[in-house]
């Protein structure tokens, strides 16, 4: 249930394109509302149309005006509380025409359909108890995913992990409420000191729970949303070189001459799964030349807005002042050595000095595509440690980060007031916060403003 902070207006039978628009070899149309039905019937010409429930049938629609024939198409009923939106849905699969799913939608706007908001489907499944909030969310995502690490994480959310997790919590909160509120009411029984430090253990369990789920979130977003990756270096040390061998293709422009590039340039590769958006920076050098002091600006945005700076090496030579500017200049960033040109005779492991702090050193060589796949493992190695499939379930909404966090800090501090020996009207605010923020997460308490930022990310006709 969603809780009496949403009111959500339900009554009015609503139809939209479930499909991609564009032509197609079939287009589905969705109603869903008390009348779906009556609107059916009347585009099929046939009052006495029945349909049992769950099972395809193959009619004639036509057009409620002029009885013109528009199409064969197979129609669906799904009878209410039984659908996905818990209300009577109807679902008709046409041929993919745009011309005419627009018209077929046109006929039922005519009988008094309402043209779906974006979510709209979803937001009345979940005002009808067909799933909670997070599911939901988890819906969106499923059809927003662009890798199989992104599928699993939405599809592990729709089948109710994240709601699972929570339950525990919030029923151990309200056994932790029921006998402080009784202390509360009746005076003269006031908690005993041992089962006061009883309480503030099972507190201090409880937001170190929660802590540990919120912290999942920086591996779940990046899995999720994709890891900016950025190559630095000097010039002519390779990165344009490595960039396309990683990529696979010849995409930014290699001479031998230094300050080729002279902006960023940026592709998305997926690797074992996961986005990677790398970045190929322009060479970072002192110049006099304003276009190249353009691009090391930009180079310089680039490496602060990167999840991992991959820093390009030339293995034939020594580690140069510059290098150790670059080294410096990162100090606050995560970044591994690419340590470039191996194929070549003069190659040698190079020394670092104390100003490198990177976390992992590569060897490889451009020309030949040595090291390249070593190279991909380390990129994705800071991020996927703690997040294999056998693993902990990872939070990716910044929405559920934060409301994690404030109902740890909640806890923290009702926590607090017990060891304080504080009256247990204060102790009760923090775990009431926390109880309400934890409601937030699974739609309980959500206010309809929240709902409604929520919902408008979704696609017309889900």
């Amino acid at each position: 249930m969603i809780g009496e902070a949403v009111a959500v207006q339900v009554s009015d039978t609503i139809v939209a394109l479930s499909t991609p628009p564009g032509r197609s070899g079939i287009g589905v149309i969705r109603l869903s509302g008390a009348d779906s039905l009556a609107y059916a019937r009347s585009l099929l010409g046939d009052e006495q149309f029945a349909p049992e429930p769950n099972r395809v049938i193959l009619k004639t629609l036509r057009d409620p005006e002029t009885g013109e024939t528009l199409d064969r198409a197979l129609v669906t009923y799904f009878k209410a509380p039984h659908s996905f939106t818990g209300e009577d849905v109807v679902e008709l699969s046409c041929h993919g025409s745009p011309v005419l799913l627009l018209r077929i939608i046109d006929s039922l706007l005519y009988l008094g359909a309402h043209t779906a908001d974006p979510g709209e489907f979803t937001l009345r499944a979940l005002s009808n108890g067909r799933m909670n909030l997070t599911q939901a969310e988890a819906i969106r995502d499923l059809i927003d995913a662009r890798t199989h690490v992104a599928v699993r994480l939405a599809a592990r959310q729709l089948a109710g992990e994240l709601s699972s997790r929570l339950q525990p919590i919030k029923d151990e909160l309200i056994k932790i409420i029921v006998p402080l509120e009784s202390a509360l009411e009746f005076v003269e029984d006031d908690l005993p000191e041992v089962a006061a430090e009883r309480l503030t253990r099972r507190l201090h369990d409880l937001s170190k729970r929660l802590e540990v789920l919120a912290e999942t979130f920086r591996s779940g977003r990046l899995l999720k949303e994709g890891i900016n990756v950025a190559l630095a270096g000097r010039p002519n040390v390779g990165k344009s070189s490595i960039f396309n061998g990683l990529l696979g293709k010849e995409r930014a422009i290699v001479t031998d001459v230094p300050g080729t590039t002279r902006d960023s340039l940026g592709e998305v590769i997926n690797v074992q799964g996961i986005p990677i958006l790398l970045t190929d920076t322009a060479g970072i050098r002192d110049s006099t030349d304003p276009i190249e002091q353009l691009g090391v600006e930009r180079t310089r945005r680039a490496l602060a807005d990167a999840d991992l700076v991959v820093v390009v090496i030339d293995g034939t030579q020594t580690i140069s002042e510059a290098d150790d500017e670059i080294f410096s200049a990162l100090v606050e960033e995560d970044y591994l050595i690419a340590l470039n040109k191996s194929d070549l005779p003069s190659f040698r492991q190079v020394h670092f000095g104390e100003a490198c702090k990177a976390t992992d050193c590569v060897t490889v060589s451009a020309k030949t595509g040595a090291g390249l796949d070593e190279l991909r493992r380390a990129i994705l190695h800071p991020f996927t440690a703690r997040s294999r499939e056998d693993e902990d379930f990872l939070i990716t909404s910044a929405r559920h980060f934060d409301l994690l966090r404030r109902a740890a800090v909640s806890l923290t501090s009702s926590e607090e007031e017990l060891r304080r020996k504080s009256s247990e009207d204060l102790v009760l605010v923090g775990l009431y916060e926390a109880l309400r923020l934890l409601g937030e997460i699974t739609g309980e308490t959500t206010p309809e403003d929240v709902l409604s930022q929520i919902f408008a990310t979704f696609c017309i006709g889900k």
